[in-house]
């Protein structure tokens, strides 16, 4: 089991990981047989291509705007927005603005 000891702390999520310019970043905080919680960064205009995953999904938009496709219908998510991904469906995501997520890998 891998963790990382700094979220135990507690304080802003918005904190857990910075931007960088021109790049997308992710930050492991913790990751079980069960799943995975990452914390992600994505400048403007950064974007993941569309793939599947094969199981569920949970994102929280932490900061900023992006667009996220699943099954071929977009949407727009900002901070504050939580989206489930269902498993084995086809998504991709776009930084429409910079932006910060968490994402909770289900297994």
């Amino acid at each position: 089991m891998e963790q990382d000891e700094r979220p135990r702390q507690g304080g802003p999520a918005n904190a857990l990981i910075e931007y960088q310019s021109g790049s997308v970043v992710s930050r492991t905080l913790s990751k079980t047989p069960n799943g995975s919680i990452t914390v992600f960064a994505f400048d403007q205009g950064q974007e993941l291509s569309e793939h599947t995953a094969p199981h569920d999904a949970v994102v929280l938009i932490l900061d900023g705007e992006a667009e996220f496709r699943v099954s071929g219908v977009a949407r727009g998510l900002k901070a504050g927005d939580l989206l489930l991904m269902p498993g084995n469906e086809p998504h991709a995501v776009k930084a429409t603005k910079r932006f910060k997520m968490l994402l909770a890998m289900l297994r």
